[in-house]
This record gives C-alpha cells, structure tokens and sequence, in this order.
C-alpha cells in the first residue's frame, strides 16, 4: 500500500508513534509518504520507500497567522493525488484530520476515493478538543473519518463520553521494537555520568507543565535528605526545563541531576536507568513509560489516564496518586534499596512491553485497518461521491 501520513514533528509521543509506524510500515514494504511542516524528530535518514513532503507555509500580509492547516489540506489532497495515495494516516484530531477530511473532499469531486484513519492520542481529546471554540471541529472530524483509533482504552472512553460519536473507535495502543529497545551493555556510560555507581533515576518528556518535570527535582530533594546515592537524567526540553534548573539550584541538588536534552538514542541512556520517573498530571498511554520499560526498568508513575493499563502496581512498577511527592519518593526508595525487587520489577517491566506492545504485534493492527477502509471505500456507490 502507499500511505500518506501526517503528524506533528516533535519529540512528543504522537510524532514518535507515527514516525515508528512509518518506519515499521516501510519494512513491511509498504511506501511511506510523510507530509509533514519538518521533517519528524525520529526519522532520520529517509529509505528508499520513505518519503518527505514538506507543506510550505507562505506568509501573506493579508494574514496575521499564516493559515496552516489550509496549506496542509492543499498538500494532502496534490501527495495523495499525484502519488497515488491508497490512505491518509492522520495523527492527531485538529487540524489533522480536519485537513484530511476536506483533502479527501477535494479529491472526490475529482473521482478519487482515499479512506481517511484518524489516530487520537491525548491533548487533542483531553485538553485542545474540549475547548468550546473547538469541539464541533473535533466532532465533525472524528465522525467525518474512515477510521478512528486511540491509543488506550482510557482515550476511547474519553473521548466517547465528550464527544458526540457516532462511529466505532478501535484501540491500537502505542508499539515499541523491542529488538531496538532492550538493556544493552553501557559500562562505559554508567561510569562517566555515575562515577561513584549511584543508582540512576531518568525521566523522559518534552518538559511540558503536565509533565511534572520540577516534581521529579522535588522527589530527588526527597531521596537526597536521605542520603541515597542517586543521579537522576532529565532527558528532553521545554518550557519547564528553566524552572526545574532553577528549582535544583534552589534545593542544592543541581550537581545531582544531568539535564541532558533531546537524545535519539534514548534506549542507551535507559539502559543504566534503576527506575523511570512519570509523575504526569495527563497521560492517554506514556510511551516514554514503554521504552523504558522494554529495557528492562521499572517505572514509578502518576496512576492516571492510561497508564493503569501499562503499569501493573507491585508488579512491574507502581502507581501513586498524583502529585504525591513523598509517595513517589517512598515507591522509589522501594525500588533503589532492593536489587532483587528491582531485578524482579525489570524483568516483569521487559516482558510485559515484549508481549502486549511489541511492533510486531500492533502493526498488523494497522494494516488490517487500512484493509478494511480501503474496501469500504471502494464498496461506495458513485453516487456516494460529491
């Protein structure tokens, strides 16, 4: 198949899970059209059957925002067209799928069926759909499309009970390559940023305040009164990095903490992690959670959203009630202080990623949804089209 996807090219789950999928797709050998403002984070280098078109915002006078979502539609509707699109794959409700919806009306008139798969991930249900000013948008997208996933049972739930909807929502959760992302041999590593073998917390994100990043400095200012022998990676950028610095220096733990930035190779750092961090005050799935648990690390997280259904308390991690600094703190403090806990949570953590969320198991899910719409499409009568 070719499949045209979209999404937002940032280090945030969403762009993550649809450069992945991409990538996984493209393996299968299917080919891959990303449409896209830059190129995603994770795609790196383009394979022969991945492709990049770039939607070129022009800035008028006339305008004083430059109307993006308008030039997405016009590319949408021209890649899917020329290139002879059998999909779109759009990531994220608005103004994704909207954009898609009116390509694929554009191009009916032309006599050119294409299905439309909307994928809902979080923030475009939770927080961005529900504001007044945006949610018949967000209605009329979702039930204007072909195919709707989220990518928890948490989001569907959400979602079905904000929103009028009146079409089935599937749950394809978010994957991971296990085979990519496993414990690997870091030695080298632990002993540059762990030079008196300190147990080692990370925590991954963009730093957005739903994050929680400077409650992650609050909990290592918890462990460090205790005189643990910690370090702890933050990895990612945005706007709440400044504030957590400041809040280290505040709290005298600034030498403790690493702020390490953007990292693709993010499986290496999470290689010589203890435990991960999640304190999110929203969180439809946490795929950051996921990696870190496919290489083997136990995950201390927020018990909200969606990540009940990938954190099973006691078992592979533990769930604390949000915002409870000395809850994570206690739970952690479980986790550094046992070896056999910790190896026992790591390895429960690696299997469960290698049994439920491998990308082997979830992109046949995909496929077989692009199938579907794909015939549901092509059974439309003509005088179905506009």
């Amino acid at each position: 198949m070719k499949i045209g996807i979209t999404c937002y090219p940032v280090y945030g789950g969403s762009g993550v899970v649809a450069t992945e999928l991409g990538i996984a797709l493209a393996a299968r050998g299917h080919e891959i059209h990303f449409i896209s403002y830059a190129l995603p984070f994770r795609l790196g280098k383009l394979a022969p059957n991945i492709f990049f078109h770039e939607v070129d915002v022009t800035s008028y006078p006339l305008f004083e925002y430059p109307p993006y979502s308008l030039t997405l539609t016009s590319k949408m509707a021209s890649i899917a067209k020329h290139e002879k699109l059998d999909v779109l794959h759009v990531h994220y409700a608005i103004p994704h799928a909207t954009s898609a919806v009116i390509a694929r009306q554009i191009l009916e008139q032309q006599g050119i069926r294409i299905p439309v798969v909307t994928t809902l991930h979080g923030t475009d249900i939770t927080i961005v759909g529900r504001d007044p000013s945006f949610a018949p948008v967000v209605t009329y997208s979702i039930n204007q499309s072909d195919g709707v996933t989220a990518v928890s049972e948490y989001l569907r739930k959400e979602t079905l009970s904000n929103f009028e909807i009146d079409r089935n929502i599937s749950v394809i959760p978010n994957f991971i390559d296990t085979n990519r992302f496993k414990r690997q041999e870091s030695s080298s590593l632990k002993q540059k940023l762990c030079p008196n073998c300190e147990k080692v917390l990370v925590h991954v994100s963009n730093f957005r305040p739903v994050k929680n990043a400077k409650q992650v400095v609050e909990i290592m200012h918890r462990l460090k009164q205790d005189n643990y022998s910690l370090k702890l990676l933050l990895v990612g950028d945005g706007p709440d990095r400044v504030p957590a610095e400041h809040l280290a220096r505040e709290l005298g733990i600034y030498d403790d903490i690493l702020f390490m930035g953007k990292q693709e190779a993010v499986q290496d750092i999470l290689s010589i992690a203890d435990v991960f961090v999640m304190p999110s005050g929203s969180e439809t799935f946490g795929l950051a959670a996921l990696e870190a648990m496919a290489c083997g690390v136990p995950v201390v997280a927020s018990n909200i959203g969606g990540l009940p259904e990938l954190v099973d308390h006691g078992e592979n991690g533990f769930l604390c009630p949000l915002g409870n600094v000395d809850a994570f703190a206690e739970r952690i403090r479980q986790i550094v202080s046992s070896d056999t806990l910790q190896q026992k949570m790591g390895d429960a953590a690696r299997q469960k990623a290698k049994d439920y969320f491998d990308n082997e198991h979830v992109i046949p899910l995909y496929e077989k949804l692009y199938e579907k719409t794909l015939v549901a499409t092509q059974n439309q009568p003509n005088s179905q089209l506009v």
